[in-house]
């Protein structure tokens, strides 16, 4: 199979899934250093899931989204909000046009480099609070970057509607070692297991039957 995407892989469980489901596809995996709470344990994490995958790593920096964006996940652990992502105050860990900013330049490294999409880990249980992860969103962007580029690079998001459980599912069948992926939006060296993210990542390693190899403070 032709090597035709860039991933944006955040070195959470849903970007590291996708690039261990579509790695011969994916030629490039860029993470993005936006000075959120959890970025450098991500990062690390990125770097080794890549690694053990031979696949070309980037990290680049946007700083200056934690320097001038509102954001609970920028703001430090103690900002960050405790429960499950339905919760109304979940909405504070959202990042403004994030994704749109990193399409952006991932497409032009597609372009770049003769790649023809963008791979994104977005789910369906993102949709509730993160504008930038629905299916219209992606649509849009994706008809945007298509338009802007003479290659018509366009963006890959094959989990845009289905469950974190059935990306779990599907990290389960190809073997993945979770222990090698970062969730938690504090940042701190253990997961702390009751922000959204650890909630759901919790949930969904449950209900997909995998034995989860997170360690939590509570």
């Amino acid at each position: 199979m032709e090597k035709d995407c860039v991933a944006v892989i955040s070195g959470g469980m849903d970007s590291v899934t996708l690039l261990h489901e579509f790695k011969d596809r994916i030629a490039l995996a860029v993470t993005f250093d936006y000075g959120s709470n959890h970025n450098a344990r991500e990062i690390e994490c990125a770097r080794k899931n890549c690694e053990i995958l031979g696949i070309e790593h980037l990290v680049i920096p946007l700083m200056f989204m934690g320097e001038y964006f509102e954001s609970s996940l920028l703001s430090g652990a103690d900002a960050i909000p405790e429960g499950h992502y339905a919760d109304e105050n979940m909405k504070s860990t959202v990042v403004p046009f994030r994704n749109g900013i990193m399409l952006s330049v991932a497409c032009g490294l597609a372009e770049s480099r003769g790649l023809k999409c963008v791979a994104l880990a977005n789910h369906g249980g993102d949709h509730a609070i993160y504008p930038d992860c629905r299916q219209g969103f992606v649509d849009a962007m994706s008809r945007a970057m298509e338009e802007g580029t003479y290659d018509h690079v366009t963006i890959f998001a094959p989990y845009t509607n289905i469950t974190k459980t059935d990306i779990a599912r599907h990290g389960k069948e190809l073997g993945i070692d979770y222990s090698l992926t970062y969730s938690c939006y504090k940042g701190g060296e253990k997961h702390c297991g009751r922000c959204g993210t650890c909630v759901e990542r919790r949930e969904a390693m449950a209900e997909a039957g995998i034995q989860d190899p997170t360690l939590y403070e509570s």
